[in-house]
Protein backbone atom coordinates (compact mmCIF):
# COMPACT_ATOMS: atom_id res chain seq x y z
CA UNK A 1 0.00 0.00 0.00
CA UNK A 2 1.31 3.48 -0.86
CA UNK A 3 1.86 5.78 2.42
CA UNK A 4 0.23 8.51 2.38
CA UNK A 5 1.44 11.41 4.26
CA UNK A 6 -0.57 14.67 5.73
CA UNK A 7 0.81 18.10 4.46
CA UNK A 8 -1.13 21.25 5.61
CA UNK A 9 -4.65 18.96 5.39
CA UNK A 10 -3.75 17.70 1.89
CA UNK A 11 -2.80 13.67 1.61
CA UNK A 12 0.33 13.37 -0.38
CA UNK A 13 1.01 9.69 -1.67
CA UNK A 14 4.47 9.22 -1.24
CA UNK A 15 6.30 6.35 -2.79
CA UNK A 16 9.51 4.65 -2.99
CA UNK A 17 11.28 6.65 -0.50
CA UNK A 18 14.18 4.16 0.52
CA UNK A 19 15.31 4.45 -3.44
CA UNK A 20 18.58 5.60 -3.67
CA UNK A 21 18.98 8.33 -6.37
CA UNK A 22 22.56 9.66 -6.47
CA UNK A 23 24.65 6.43 -6.16
CA UNK A 24 27.83 8.19 -5.16
CA UNK A 25 26.66 9.76 -2.42
CA UNK A 26 23.71 7.23 -0.94
CA UNK A 27 21.01 10.25 -1.14
CA UNK A 28 17.60 8.91 -1.56
CA UNK A 29 13.85 9.71 -2.46
CA UNK A 30 13.11 10.46 1.17
CA UNK A 31 15.86 12.36 1.55
CA UNK A 32 15.02 14.76 -1.62
CA UNK A 33 11.76 14.85 -0.58
CA UNK A 34 12.84 16.21 2.60
CA UNK A 35 15.10 18.64 1.55
CA UNK A 36 11.76 20.29 -0.85
CA UNK A 37 9.69 20.29 2.22
CA UNK A 38 12.23 21.84 4.76
CA UNK A 39 13.63 24.18 2.14
CA UNK A 40 10.25 25.43 0.77
CA UNK A 41 10.08 28.55 2.85
CA UNK A 42 12.61 29.87 0.66
CA UNK A 43 11.47 27.46 -2.68
CA UNK A 44 8.31 28.26 -2.81
CA UNK A 45 7.94 32.43 -3.47
CA UNK A 46 10.11 31.65 -6.68
CA UNK A 47 7.53 28.95 -7.73
CA UNK A 48 4.36 30.88 -6.53
CA UNK A 49 2.43 31.92 -9.85
CA UNK A 50 4.52 30.64 -12.41
CA UNK A 51 4.37 27.64 -14.66
CA UNK A 52 6.57 24.70 -13.88
CA UNK A 53 8.25 22.37 -16.17
CA UNK A 54 9.31 19.12 -14.79
CA UNK A 55 12.15 17.96 -15.63
CA UNK A 56 11.73 14.25 -13.93
CA UNK A 57 14.90 11.84 -13.46
CA UNK A 58 12.50 9.50 -11.16
CA UNK A 59 15.56 6.69 -11.18
CA UNK A 60 18.09 8.53 -10.36
CA UNK A 61 20.09 10.99 -13.25
CA UNK A 62 21.81 7.45 -14.34
CA UNK A 63 18.13 6.64 -15.09
CA UNK A 64 15.49 8.12 -17.80
CA UNK A 65 15.26 12.19 -17.51
CA UNK A 66 12.95 13.76 -19.16
CA UNK A 67 11.12 17.03 -19.30
CA UNK A 68 7.25 17.18 -18.36
CA UNK A 69 5.67 20.52 -19.70
CA UNK A 70 2.04 19.01 -19.72
CA UNK A 71 0.00 18.76 -16.05
CA UNK A 72 0.70 14.81 -15.48
CA UNK A 73 -1.79 12.22 -15.39
CA UNK A 74 -2.93 11.37 -11.56
CA UNK A 75 -2.30 15.22 -10.78
CA UNK A 76 -5.07 15.61 -7.98
CA UNK A 77 -7.31 18.26 -8.37
CA UNK A 78 -5.80 20.61 -5.22
CA UNK A 79 -2.68 21.03 -7.06
CA UNK A 80 -3.41 24.62 -9.24
CA UNK A 81 -2.82 24.64 -12.81
CA UNK A 82 -2.94 27.15 -15.30
CA UNK A 83 -3.24 27.54 -19.28
CA UNK A 84 0.09 28.96 -20.82
CA UNK A 85 0.10 30.77 -24.54
CA UNK A 86 2.91 28.47 -26.64
CA UNK A 87 3.29 29.29 -30.22
CA UNK A 88 0.66 31.32 -32.15
CA UNK A 89 -0.05 27.89 -34.15
CA UNK A 90 -0.51 26.36 -31.04
CA UNK A 91 -3.04 25.49 -28.69
CA UNK A 92 -1.97 26.72 -24.88
CA UNK A 93 -1.07 24.24 -23.00
CA UNK A 94 -2.09 23.47 -19.39
CA UNK A 95 0.66 23.46 -16.57
CA UNK A 96 1.17 22.66 -12.71
CA UNK A 97 1.72 26.35 -10.93
CA UNK A 98 3.11 25.18 -7.45
CA UNK A 99 1.53 27.23 -4.87
CA UNK A 100 1.66 25.87 -1.66
CA UNK A 101 3.72 23.00 0.62
CA UNK A 102 1.32 19.86 -0.40
CA UNK A 103 1.66 20.74 -4.13
CA UNK A 104 6.07 21.15 -3.16
CA UNK A 105 5.54 17.83 -1.60
CA UNK A 106 3.02 16.28 -4.03
CA UNK A 107 5.46 17.57 -6.99
CA UNK A 108 8.91 16.25 -5.18
CA UNK A 109 7.70 12.89 -4.94
CA UNK A 110 7.77 12.66 -9.07
CA UNK A 111 11.71 13.04 -8.39
CA UNK A 112 12.11 16.52 -10.29
CA UNK A 113 14.11 19.48 -11.02
CA UNK A 114 11.72 22.76 -11.39
CA UNK A 115 12.17 24.91 -14.37
CA UNK A 116 10.35 28.33 -14.47
CA UNK A 117 9.46 30.81 -17.16
CA UNK A 118 10.75 34.51 -16.85
CA UNK A 119 6.76 35.87 -16.25
CA UNK A 120 4.38 35.27 -14.02
CA UNK A 121 0.96 33.25 -15.31
CA UNK A 122 -1.26 36.39 -15.32
CA UNK A 123 0.56 38.34 -17.30
CA UNK A 124 2.58 35.94 -20.09
CA UNK A 125 3.16 39.21 -21.92
CA UNK A 126 5.13 41.08 -19.60
CA UNK A 127 8.69 39.39 -18.48
CA UNK A 128 9.68 40.18 -14.67
CA UNK A 129 13.06 38.59 -14.73
CA UNK A 130 16.21 38.93 -16.75
CA UNK A 131 18.52 36.13 -16.80
CA UNK A 132 21.98 35.24 -17.95
CA UNK A 133 22.98 31.58 -18.15
CA UNK A 134 26.32 31.31 -18.25
CA UNK A 135 28.21 28.08 -19.39
CA UNK A 136 31.61 27.31 -19.44
CA UNK A 137 33.19 25.47 -22.62
CA UNK A 138 36.24 23.02 -21.39
CA UNK A 139 38.69 23.90 -19.97
CA UNK A 140 37.06 26.96 -18.62
CA UNK A 141 35.01 26.49 -15.36
CA UNK A 142 32.75 28.24 -12.87
CA UNK A 143 35.64 30.68 -12.03
CA UNK A 144 35.82 31.92 -15.61
CA UNK A 145 31.85 32.11 -15.40
CA UNK A 146 32.58 34.76 -11.74
CA UNK A 147 34.75 36.62 -14.20
CA UNK A 148 31.84 37.32 -16.82
CA UNK A 149 29.83 37.99 -14.10
CA UNK A 150 31.38 40.38 -12.66
CA UNK A 151 31.68 42.05 -15.81
CA UNK A 152 27.84 42.18 -16.76
CA UNK A 153 27.06 42.94 -12.71
CA UNK A 154 28.82 46.49 -13.63
CA UNK A 155 27.39 46.73 -17.04
CA UNK A 156 24.08 46.22 -15.45
CA UNK A 157 24.52 48.37 -12.63
CA UNK A 158 25.25 51.29 -15.46
CA UNK A 159 21.51 50.52 -16.33
CA UNK A 160 20.06 50.93 -13.18
CA UNK A 161 19.79 46.80 -13.07
CA UNK A 162 20.54 44.87 -9.86
CA UNK A 163 22.12 41.13 -10.30
CA UNK A 164 22.06 38.77 -8.20
CA UNK A 165 24.10 35.40 -8.89
CA UNK A 166 23.09 31.48 -8.07
CA UNK A 167 24.81 28.52 -8.83
CA UNK A 168 23.61 26.61 -12.04
CA UNK A 169 23.98 23.36 -9.89
CA UNK A 170 26.24 22.07 -12.64
CA UNK A 171 29.24 23.47 -14.06
CA UNK A 172 28.02 27.16 -14.53
CA UNK A 173 26.27 30.12 -13.21
CA UNK A 174 22.93 31.92 -13.50
CA UNK A 175 22.65 35.79 -13.14
CA UNK A 176 18.82 37.00 -12.35
CA UNK A 177 17.36 40.07 -12.18
CA UNK A 178 13.86 41.93 -11.51
CA UNK A 179 12.46 43.77 -14.64
CA UNK A 180 9.64 45.15 -15.11
CA UNK A 181 7.73 47.08 -18.40
CA UNK A 182 8.98 45.03 -21.25
CA UNK A 183 7.78 42.15 -23.14
CA UNK A 184 9.57 38.30 -23.72
CA UNK A 185 10.83 39.71 -26.57
CA UNK A 186 12.28 43.30 -25.76
CA UNK A 187 13.85 41.52 -22.71
CA UNK A 188 15.82 39.04 -25.23
CA UNK A 189 16.71 41.65 -27.77
CA UNK A 190 18.29 43.34 -24.59
CA UNK A 191 20.03 40.82 -23.15
CA UNK A 192 21.57 39.60 -26.36
CA UNK A 193 22.98 42.89 -26.97
CA UNK A 194 24.86 42.48 -23.78
CA UNK A 195 25.93 39.34 -24.54
CA UNK A 196 27.62 40.69 -27.73
CA UNK A 197 28.91 43.52 -26.16
CA UNK A 198 30.66 41.03 -23.34
CA UNK A 199 32.17 39.59 -25.89
CA UNK A 200 33.41 42.51 -27.12
CA UNK A 201 35.23 43.37 -23.97
CA UNK A 202 36.10 39.99 -23.27
CA UNK A 203 37.05 38.46 -26.52
CA UNK A 204 39.49 35.78 -25.23
CA UNK A 205 37.09 34.94 -22.52
CA UNK A 206 33.05 35.37 -24.06
CA UNK A 207 31.33 33.45 -26.99
CA UNK A 208 27.56 35.01 -26.90
CA UNK A 209 26.54 32.49 -29.95
CA UNK A 210 25.73 28.76 -29.18
CA UNK A 211 27.86 26.92 -32.04
CA UNK A 212 30.05 24.50 -30.38
CA UNK A 213 33.24 24.95 -32.14
CA UNK A 214 33.16 28.45 -30.93
CA UNK A 215 33.14 27.53 -27.14
CA UNK A 216 36.12 25.67 -25.69
CA UNK A 217 38.11 27.86 -23.09
CA UNK A 218 35.23 30.39 -23.15
CA UNK A 219 32.37 31.25 -21.25
CA UNK A 220 28.74 30.95 -23.42
CA UNK A 221 26.22 34.01 -22.68
CA UNK A 222 22.93 32.16 -23.02
CA UNK A 223 20.82 35.28 -23.33
CA UNK A 224 18.16 32.65 -25.33
CA UNK A 225 16.36 31.92 -21.68
CA UNK A 226 14.80 34.86 -21.89
CA UNK A 227 12.12 33.97 -24.65
CA UNK A 228 8.58 33.48 -23.43
CA UNK A 229 8.85 29.84 -23.98
CA UNK A 230 12.07 29.03 -22.12
CA UNK A 231 12.48 28.32 -18.81
CA UNK A 232 15.52 28.01 -16.22
CA UNK A 233 16.54 26.29 -13.33
CA UNK A 234 14.23 27.69 -10.27
CA UNK A 235 16.86 28.61 -7.47
CA UNK A 236 16.79 26.31 -4.76
CA UNK A 237 16.05 23.18 -7.09
CA UNK A 238 17.82 19.98 -6.76
CA UNK A 239 19.52 18.81 -10.26
CA UNK A 240 20.41 15.27 -12.24
CA UNK A 241 23.70 15.47 -11.62
CA UNK A 242 25.94 12.96 -10.24
CA UNK A 243 25.83 14.20 -6.79
CA UNK A 244 22.37 16.24 -4.98
CA UNK A 245 23.93 19.68 -6.56
CA UNK A 246 21.61 22.43 -6.12
CA UNK A 247 21.40 25.79 -7.79
CA UNK A 248 22.25 27.75 -5.10
CA UNK A 249 22.20 31.69 -4.05
CA UNK A 250 25.04 32.80 -3.77
CA UNK A 251 27.17 36.24 -2.45
CA UNK A 252 28.93 38.51 -4.49
CA UNK A 253 31.82 38.05 -2.41
CA UNK A 254 31.42 34.44 -3.22
CA UNK A 255 31.48 34.65 -6.84
CA UNK A 256 34.51 37.73 -7.07
CA UNK A 257 37.09 35.15 -4.47
CA UNK A 258 35.93 31.83 -6.68
CA UNK A 259 39.63 30.39 -7.29
CA UNK A 260 37.85 27.04 -7.49
CA UNK A 261 34.84 25.10 -8.95
CA UNK A 262 34.58 23.66 -6.20
CA UNK A 263 34.46 26.81 -4.37
CA UNK A 264 30.40 27.40 -5.67
CA UNK A 265 29.32 23.77 -5.77
CA UNK A 266 26.72 23.28 -2.76
CA UNK A 267 24.77 20.06 -2.05
CA UNK A 268 21.53 19.43 -0.60
CA UNK A 269 22.99 19.04 3.12
CA UNK A 270 24.90 22.64 2.39
CA UNK A 271 21.46 24.77 1.70
CA UNK A 272 19.65 24.87 5.49
CA UNK A 273 23.74 26.48 6.96
CA UNK A 274 23.37 28.80 3.97
CA UNK A 275 19.74 29.61 4.63
CA UNK A 276 20.36 30.28 7.96
CA UNK A 277 23.55 32.13 7.78
CA UNK A 278 22.10 34.47 4.47
CA UNK A 279 18.89 34.02 4.57
CA UNK A 280 17.64 34.16 0.86
CA UNK A 281 20.15 35.89 -1.47
CA UNK A 282 17.11 36.12 -4.09
CA UNK A 283 14.52 37.53 -2.23
CA UNK A 284 15.06 40.97 -3.76
CA UNK A 285 13.81 39.32 -7.03
CA UNK A 286 10.61 39.06 -5.28
CA UNK A 287 10.09 42.49 -4.41
CA UNK A 288 8.62 43.80 -7.57
CA UNK A 289 9.53 47.56 -5.86
CA UNK A 290 12.99 46.96 -7.02
CA UNK A 291 12.27 45.67 -10.29
CA UNK A 292 13.74 47.95 -13.04
CA UNK A 293 12.90 49.03 -16.63
CA UNK A 294 14.86 47.79 -19.36
CA UNK A 295 16.49 51.08 -20.79
CA UNK A 296 15.41 52.37 -24.81
CA UNK A 297 15.90 50.25 -27.43
CA UNK A 298 18.47 52.21 -29.38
Amino acid sequence: MTPITEVAGRRVPLTNLEKVLYPATGFTKAELVHYYATTADALLPHLRDRAVSFLRYPDGPEGQVFFTKNVPPGTPEWVTTAEVPRSSADSPARMVVVQDLPSLVWAANLVTEFHTHQWLVDSPDEADRLVFDLDPGAPATVVQCCEVALWLRERLAADGIEAYPKTAGSKGLHLLAAVSGASPERTSEYAKALAVEAERALPRLVVHRMTRSLRPGKVFVDWSQNAARKTTATPYTLRARRTPLVSAPVTWEEVADCRSPGRLEFQAEDIAPRLRQHGDLMAPLLDRRRASPLPEAT
